[in-house]
C-alpha cells in the first residue's frame, strides 16, 4: 500500500504539470480530453473523406469547376443547417448532437458502394459531384455539433481555456490523417479509404454519446419549443438586442468563409496547374501534416494564453489582418523582384493557404463559441446553428458567385497575368469588411451580457425631456393606474424640478385630490412663479368645501408667494373658525411672513391656539405652517413641549419646521431623531434640507465608532444626500482614511451621488487614482487574509492541534470568520468598480459573481474583463475566480502586491492584530479567543485597545483572554469594567470578580 501511495504522488504532479502547460484546471480535465478524443476521432475520419473527394473530383473536373462546387455546397449546407435548427425544435438536444453524424454517414456510405458498383462513367461524374458535396456537409455539421457541445459543457470562462485544447483535435487529425493518407493510399483505393473515414466518423459518434451520458444535466432535457412561458417572456424582451447582435455574429462568420474560400481557390488552382494528380493528393495530405503540427504547438501552448490576455476579438482579428493585408503585401513586394516572379504567386498563395489554417484552425476556433456565450441558454444552441451554419453556406454560394464573375470578366477584359490578382484584391476588400465587423462585435458583446443578466437600471442620462414631458401629459390626462401618474409626476420632479410647473399647471384643474395635492408640491419645489398664478388660483375660486384642504392650503401658499404685491387683507379671513385648520394655520404663517405687527398679531394668536390645542390635527397643522415662517418670535417657547408631543405626527412636523426655519439651537434634535425608526425618514429629510450646516455634526456622529452602527449608516446616507461639493469631498476624505463596514458605508452613499449623470462626469482623473489605490489596498488585504487561512490550514495537520477539540473548534471559527472577511472585501471592492465604471455593467456584473452557479460566476468575470481597464485587471478577475488560496497569493506576489511567507500560528495572529482595524469584529474576538485556547503571549497595547472597542464580544474576548494569561492585570482593570454599558461584558465582570475577589 506504501508502494501504491509512493508512485501515485509523482504521477498526480505530472498530471497536474501537464494541465497546467495546457492553461486547464482539474475540474475541466474530463470534460475537455472527451470532447478532444470525440473531435478528433470524427475529424481523421473527415480529413481523409475531404482530401480522397477532393481527389476524386478534380480528377473529374479540374479547378475550374470548384466555383460551381461552392455554390452547390452552399445549397446544400444551408438546407441541412435548417434541417439541424429543426431537429433542436422537436427533439432533446442530447439525441440530436448524438445521432447526427451517423446519419449523415449513411448516405456517404450509399454514395461510395454505388459508385464502387457502377459500371457507367456518367454515373461516376454524378456520384463524384455528390460525394463531394456531402463532405462538405459533414463538415459544417460537425463543426456546428462540437461548437454546440462545447457552450453546453462549458461556461464563458472555461470555454477560453478549454476550446482551444479541444478544437485543436481537428489539427491532431490533420497531423494523423495527412501523413497516414499516402501510405494508406499504397493498400487501399480512394474508395475503401472513404468507408475506412466513415467508420471511425461512427466511432467519434460513440464516444459524444458516451460524454452526453456522462455530463445529462448540461444538456437541455426538453425540446426547443417547450421552453418555459417566464423564459419565453424574457427571450421576447432580449429579442431585439440579440437579433442585432446574431446579425453581426452572421456577418463575421461570413466575412470569414468567404476569405477562406478565395485563398483556397487561388491555392488549388495553382496546385493543379503546377501538380498531376497523384502528386496533388499527397501534396494536400503532406501540407496538412506540417500544418497540422504548427497548429498543434499553436493551440495547445498559445491560444488559450492569447485570448485571456488580449481578448477574444483582437484574437479573432488577427486572420483577416494577416492574410486579408500582411500576406497579400509581401506577395505583391516580392513579385516586383524579377528573379522571384516565375515562383512568388505559387510559394505565396501556400504561405497564405497556410497562414488561413493556422490561424482558422486556432485562434479564431478556439474564440468564436465565446461570441455565443451572451445569448441565453435556452435560445444558444439553435441561434448558433442558423447563424454559424447559414451563414458559412450563404457566404459559400455567394464566394462561388463572386469567382464566377470574376473569372468571366477577366476573361474578357484582364489578361491572363492579372487575373489572380484581381481575386487577391478581392480578398482585402472582404478582410477589410471583416474587421469592421469585429469592431461592432465587440461593442455589442458585453452590453449583450448585461442585458442577458437582467440588471439593467433606467436612468434620466438617457431620457429625452421634450418626449418624456408629452407623455406624462398623456399618461396624466387618460384613465389608468393612480400610482402609475404618482409615479410620473415624481420621475418629473426628479428629472425637471424648475420646468415641471410648465406640464403639471394646465392639468391642476382635471387631476383628482391626491394628484393635485403632489403637483402642487412639485411646482412649490421648483419655486412660485406668477406666470403659473391664474391656473392656481382657479383651484381658490371654487366653493371650499369641494376642494380638498391641504390642496387649497397648497393653492393658497403659491398664490401668495408667487404675486408680487399680494393682498394679505384677503388672507385675515381664512384666521377664521369657520375654516379647516390646516387653511388658518397656512393663512397665518404666510402673514407672519409678509403682514404688517398688527395682522402678525393676530397670527400668532392663531397659532398659539393650534399648537396648544387638544386635538392632534390642530397642532400637526400649526406646525406644517410654521415651516413657512420667517420668525417665529413668541411661539419658540412651545417647540420643546411640541418635541415631546405624544403624536408622532406631530414630531415628525417639528422636525421638518426645526430645519425649514434653521433653529440651530434644536439641530441635536435632528441627530436624536436618526436613533429612532419612526422618526428617522423625517430627520434625514430636515438634515439635508440644512445642506452644509447638518454636515459637521453628522461626520461627527458617523465617525463615532461607539454610537449604533445603523445611526452611523444613515449619517453617511444623509451626507450623501447633501448636494453640495462639500459633503461630496468629505466622503472622498473620509473614504480613503476609513477601512472595513465603515469604507463599505461610504461607498454606499457615494454610490447614491454616483447615479447622478452631472456626478459622473465630475469624476476626474485624480478620483480615478484615488479608486486605483483603494482596490490595491483591498487586494493587500485579501493576501493577509489569505496567508492567514493557509498558516491555518497547516496548523490544522499537527498531532497537537487534533488531539485538543477545543483548539480544533476556535480555530475553525476563526477560518469562517475570515472567509467571511474576505467576502466583505470583494464586496468592497465591486462597489469601487462602480465607482470607475458603468453602474449597469458593474451591477450585473456583481450580481452574476454572488451567484453559486460557475456559469454565473463566468458570465460577471466575462462582464469584468471587457469593462475594466485597470492595470490590476488580470489580477483581479483572478482574484475574484474560484481559485485557490494558493494561486491568488502566487498572482498577488506576481503583481508585487504582497510576498507571502509561512508563520507559526502565534506569529500569523499577530499580525492579523496589527491589522485590527482592518478586521471584523467576529474576527478580532477569534483571534482572542485563539490566542486563548492556544497560549499565545500578546502584547498589552493589543489587549488594551480591544479592552477600548466599542463592540461588546470583542471586549468580552479580550477580558477572557487576560483571566487566563494575567491574572494581575485583570485585578487591577475589574473595578473599572464593572460599569460597562454591556450586559455581556458585565456578566463577565461579576463572575470573575466572585472567582478572583477584589479587595478594594
Amino acid at each position: 500500500m506504501e508502494l501504491k501511495n509512493y508512485s501515485f504522488a509523482p504521477n498526480r504532479d505530472t498530471l497536474a504539470r501537464l494541465l497546467q502547460w495546457v492553461n486547464l484546471r482539474p475540474e475541466e480535465g474530463d470534460r475537455t480530453w472527451l470532447m478532444f478524443a470525440f473531435y478528433t476521432t470524427v475529424s481523421v475520419g473527415l480529413r481523409w473523406a475531404e482530401d480522397s473527394t477532393v481527389a476524386m473530383f478534380l480528377d473529374e473536373y479540374g479547378a475550374g469547376s470548384l466555383p460551381l462546387m461552392y455554390i452547390a455546397s452552399a445549397a446544400m449546407g444551408a438546407g441541412i443547417v435548417f434541417v439541424y435548427s429543426w431537429l433542436q425544435k422537436i427533439f432533446p438536444l442530447r439525441w440530436v448532437i448524438v445521432a447526427i453524424a451517423p446519419c449523415m454517414v449513411a448516405p456517404l456510405m450509399l454514395l461510395v458502394l454505388l459508385r464502387w458498383g457502377s459500371n457507367f462513367s456518367y454515373l461516376s461524374v454524378i456520384i463524384v459531384f455528390l460525394m463531394r458535396l456531402w463532405v462538405d456537409a459533414l463538415y459544417v455539421v460537425n463543426d456546428l455539433n462540437t461548437s454546440i457541445v462545447a457552450n453546453q459543457l462549458f461556461n464563458i470562462r472555461e470555454i477560453k481555456r478549454t476550446y482551444p485544447l479541444v478544437s485543436s483535435g481537428v489539427l491532431v487529425a490533420d497531423v494523423i490523417s495527412g501523413f497516414s493518407l499516402p501510405w494508406l493510399l499504397q493498400f487501399a483505393q480512394l474508395n475503401r479509404v472513404l468507408i475506412i473515414a466513415c467508420g471511425v466518423i461512427i466511432l467519434g459518434a460513440g464516444i459524444l454519446s458516451y460524454l452526453s451520458h456522462q455530463y445529462q444535466a448540461a444538456f437541455p432535457d426538453a425540446p426547443q419549443r417547450l421552453i418555459p412561458q417566464e423564459q419565453a417572456s424574457r427571450h421576447r424582451r432580449l429579442q431585439a438586442p440579440i437579433k442585432r447582435y446574431t446579425l453581426q455574429l452572421f456577418a463575421f462568420v461570413g466575412f470569414l468563409q468567404v476569405i477562406g474560400l478565395l485563398v483556397d481557390f487561388q491555392y488549388l488552382q495553382e496546385l493543379k496547374g503546377n501538380l498531376g494528380d497523384q502528386e496533388l493528393a499527397s501534396f494536400l495530405g503532406l501540407f496538412g501534416g506540417i500544418v497540422g503540427l504548427c497548429e498543434l504547438g499553436t493551440q495547445w501552448f498559445v491560444s488559450s494564453r492569447l485570448i485571456e490576455r488580449i481578448g477574444v476579438f483582437f484574437t479573432a482579428a488577427l486572420l483577416p489582418i494577416i492574410v486579408g493585408f500582411v500576406v497579400p503585401g509581401a506577395i505583391a513586394l516580392l513579385n516586383l523582384i524579377p528573379a522571384m516572379q516565375s515562383q512568388s504567386l505559387f510559394w505565396g498563395l501556400v504561405v497564405l493557404k497556410f497562414c488561413d489554417e493556422l490561424l482558422r484552425y486556432t485562434f479564431v476556433v478556439s474564440s468564436s463559441p465565446v461570441l455565443y456565450q451572451p445569448i441565453p441558454e435556452r435560445i444558444r444552441s439553435r441561434t448558433q446553428t442558423l447563424s454559424g451554419g447559414t451563414a458559412e453556406a450563404i457566404a459559400t454560394g455567394f464566394t462561388g458567385m463572386i469567382i464566377l464573375v470574376t473569372l468571366f470578366l477577366c476573361g474578357q477584359f484582364v489578361p491572363k497575368s492579372l487575373q489572380q490578382w484581381i481575386l487577391m484584391a478581392e480578398t482585402v476588400v472582404i478582410a477589410a469588411a471583416c474587421l469592421k465587423v469585429v469592431w461592432v462585435l465587440r461593442s455589442r458583446y458585453v452590453d449583450l451580457l448585461v442585458l442577458s443578466a437582467e440588471r439593467g437600471e433606467l436612468s434620466a442620462a438617457n431620457v429625452g425631456l421634450r418626449v418624456f414631458k408629452q407623455g406624462v401629459v398623456k399618461a396624466l390626462g387618460e384613465t389608468g393606474s393612480t400610482a402609475d401618474k404618482h409615479s410620473c409626476i415624481e420621475l418629473l420632479a426628479q428629472i425637471d424640478p424648475q420646468g415641471a410647473a410648465q406640464v403639471l399647471a394646465p392639468l391642476l384643474i382635471k387631476l383628482p385630490p391626491d394628484l393635485q395635492r403632489q403637483s402642487l408640491e412639485v411646482m412649490l419645489m421648483g419655486g412660485a412663479n406668477s406666470v403659473y398664478v391664474l391656473e392656481v388660483r382657479s383651484l381658490l375660486q371654487q366653493p371650499e368645501e369641494t376642494v380638498d384642504p391641504e390642496v387649497f392650503a397648497l393653492a393658497l401658499r403659491y398664490v401668495w408667494l408667487a404675486e408680487p404685491n399680494p393682498n394679505l387683507s384677503q388672507l385675515e379671513d381664512y384666521l377664521q373658525a369657520r375654516h379647516h385648520s390646516l387653511i388658518r394655520a397656512t393663512a397665518a404663517a404666510l402673514i407672519l411672513r409678509q403682514g404688517t405687527p398688527i395682522q402678525k398679531v393676530a397670527a400668532t394668536k392663531t397659532m398659539r391656539r393650534m399648537l396648544t390645542h387638544k386635538h392632534e390635527r390642530e397642532r400637526v397643522n400649526g406646525v406644517k405652517a410654521l415651516r413657512e415662517a420667517i420668525y417665529l418670535q413668541a411661539l419658540r417657547i412651545h417647540i420643546p413641549h411640541l418635541l415631546q408631543d405624544e403624536s408622532l405626527r406631530v414630531r415628525c412636523a417639528v422636525l421638518e419646521m426645526i430645519a425649514a426655519t434653521r433653529l440651530e439651537e434644536y439641530y441635536s434634535a435632528l441627530l436624536g431623531a436618526l436613533y429612532y425608526k419612526s422618526t428617522r425618514t423625517t430627520a434625514i429629510r430636515a438634515l439635508i434640507r440644512l445642506e452644509n450646516e447638518a454636515l459637521e455634526m453628522l461626520l461627527q456622529l458617523a465617525n463615532n465608532t461607539y454610537k449604533p452602527e445603523i445611526v452611523r449608516v444613515y449619517a453617511w446616507r444623509t451626507i450623501a444626500q447633501i448636494s453640495t461639493l462639500e459633503a461630496k469631498e468629505s466622503l472622498w476624505l473620509h473614504l480613503e482614511t476609513s477601512w472595513g463596514a465603515t469604507r463599505y458605508h461610504i461607498l454606499r452613499s457615494l454610490l447614491k451621488i454616483q447615479k447622478q449623470p452631472e456626478a459622473i462626469s465630475a469624476l476626474d482623473s485624480f478620483q480615478h487614482s484615488r479608486v486605483e489605490t483603494l482596490i490595491e489596498q483591498e487586494l493587500r488585504f485579501l493576501g493577509e487574509i489569505y496567508a492567514a487561512d493557509i498558516d491555518l490550514q497547516a496548523q490544522q495537520t499537527l498531532k497537537n492541534y487534533q488531539s485538543n477539540q477545543r483548539v480544533v473548534i476556535v480555530c475553525e471559527l476563526l477560518q469562517r470568520a475570515l472567509q467571511e472577511l474576505e467576502f466583505d472585501v470583494k464586496e468592497r471592492i465591486l462597489l469601487l468598480l462602480r465607482l470607475l465604471y458603468s453602474p449597469e455593467k458593474m451591477q450585473a456584473a456583481a450580481f452574476n459573481l454572488r451567484s453559486q452557479s460557475v456559469t454565473n460566476l463566468a458570465r460577471g468575470l466575462e462582464i469584468l474583463e471587457h469593462t475594466v481597464n485597470l492595470p490590476t485587471k488580470s489580477l483581479l478577475l483572478n482574484i475574484l475566480d474560484q481559485r485557490s488560496h494558493q494561486e491568488k497569493l502566487h498572482y498577488l506576489a506576481e503583481a508585487g502586491l504582497l510576498e507571502y511567507r509561512p508563520m507559526a500560528i502565534s506569529d500569523r495572529l499577530r499580525r492579523l492584530l496589527t491589522l485590527g482595524n482592518l478586521l471584523s469584529d467576529w474576527c478580532l474576538a477569534c483571534c482572542f479567543h485563539v490566542a486563548l485556547v492556544s497560549r499565545i503571549r500578546l502584547t498589552t497595547d493589543e489587549i488594551l485597545v480591544s479592552l477600548r472597542h466599542p463592540t461588546g464580544f470583542v471586549r468580552e474576548a479580550a477580558i477572557a483572554y487576560l483571566s487566563v494569561v494575567s491574572h494581575r492585570v485583570l485585578l487591577e482593570l475589574l473595578p473599572k469594567l464593572q460599569k460597562d454599558s454591556h450586559p455581556l461584558v458585565t456578566a463577565q465582570v461579576k463572575e470573575l470578580m466572585k472567582k478572583y475577589p477584589v479587595n478594594k
